[in-house]
């Protein structure tokens, strides 16, 4: 627990520091909500969407229950990672008012509320994901679970282990793969039991989409990362190279989103291109320009994370309107 120190004086009497020990406020719901940071959930909500909108259109049978629960588990699993991370930042004094971090991404540091009921709160919402994930797949074999174990194992390595996966040149790749391609597939083991690889290299702009905001997180904190020693892939490779990595991947998630659509799902594919472009279009032109500059850090991770909810966003919604085409067979 955080202390704070009193001096009592006497004329006779050494100076002795007396810890005091700080009252924290209260976890409330609305505490734990802004803990669950919602503003990231399109991260974990764009691939279960997608997910289960494959599965629909290639006639793998979710029921309804099946779809919320799933959903469920992935919002709940990255409010367990936001939580987590918020903790160890906070308790490792990693995250400060004056490091360009905003409201709503640094709860502990701008709220005072009791670290350790963060921690709790951060497990509390990994088991609930688990639970949700097991009520959804239970009849579907190991397939699912073996997926599940992955994924929840990765959250846990990700923030609160002796060396996260956070603070590693791993980050970027361990973060897009797991939420763009295990999520779906994951979603997919859960409907029959099978593992479903074929949907993997659809998933490949989700997984540029969320590489790109962990990129441009780790791009925008070097220095910081440097003084925490945190070993981050942009601390390995120095800001110029990484902002070389950061346009390559940009470009080929843009393309992607502009490619894939129109080569699964024909005209519906066009339509979800013009309303991302119609939507997105400040988002991505802010990350086309972008520099990872330290002072523009809030304005970087709002746009990619507005990016990843249009772009993988009308990615979903088009696998999911082919599939209710297909189902009203226009």
């Amino acid at each position: 627990m955080t202390t704070s120190m009193k001096t009592n004086t006497g004329s006779s009497e050494k100076q002795h520091a007396v810890p005091v020990p700080v009252e924290y406020e209260r976890m409330t719901a609305a505490a734990a909500f802004r803990l669950a940071a919602i503003h990231t959930w399109p991260a974990a909500v764009c691939p279960a969407m997608f997910g289960i909108f494959w599965c629909l259109h290639r006639g793998i049978s979710l029921t309804p229950a099946q779809c919320i629960l799933l959903a469920a588990a992935c919002i709940l699993s990255q409010s367990s990672v936001n939580t987590l991370n918020d903790y160890v930042d906070y308790v490792s004094g990693t995250d400060s008012e004056a490091d360009n971090v905003e409201v709503n991404d640094a709860v502990l540091v701008y709220n005072h509320l009791n670290p350790g009921h963060a921690l709790i709160l951060g497990l509390v919402y990994l088991a609930s994901a688990a639970v949700c994930g097991i009520a959804a797949a239970w009849h579907s074999g190991p397939a699912p679970f073996i997926i599940g174990i992955v994924g929840g194992l990765t959250v846990l390595g990700y923030s609160i282990s002796p060396v996260s996966v956070a603070s590693l040149p791993l980050g970027e790749f361990v973060s897009g793969f797991v939420m763009g391609g295990l999520i779906p597939l994951g979603t997919a083991a859960a409907a029959d039991g099978t593992f479903h690889w074929e949907i993997l290299p659809a998933c490949l702009p989700l997984i540029l989409g969320i590489a790109l905001i962990m990129l441009s997180n780790n791009g925008s904190d070097i220095e910081k990362d440097i003084c925490a020693d945190r070993i981050t892939l942009p601390v390995v490779l120095g800001r110029p190279r990484t902002l070389v990595l950061y346009r390559i991947l940009l470009g080929a998630w843009i393309a992607l989103l502009c490619i894939q659509p129109i080569r699964d799902y024909g005209l519906i594919g066009i339509v979800s291109i013009l309303f991302t472009i119609l939507l997105g279009h400040r988002p991505f032109g802010f990350l086309i320009r972008a520099k990872l500059d330290p002072r523009d850090r809030i304005r970087q991770m709002k746009s990619v994370t507005g990016a990843n909810l249009i772009g993988n966003g009308f990615l979903a919604l088009a696998c999911g309107a082919a599939w209710l085409l297909q189902i009203l067979k226009l």
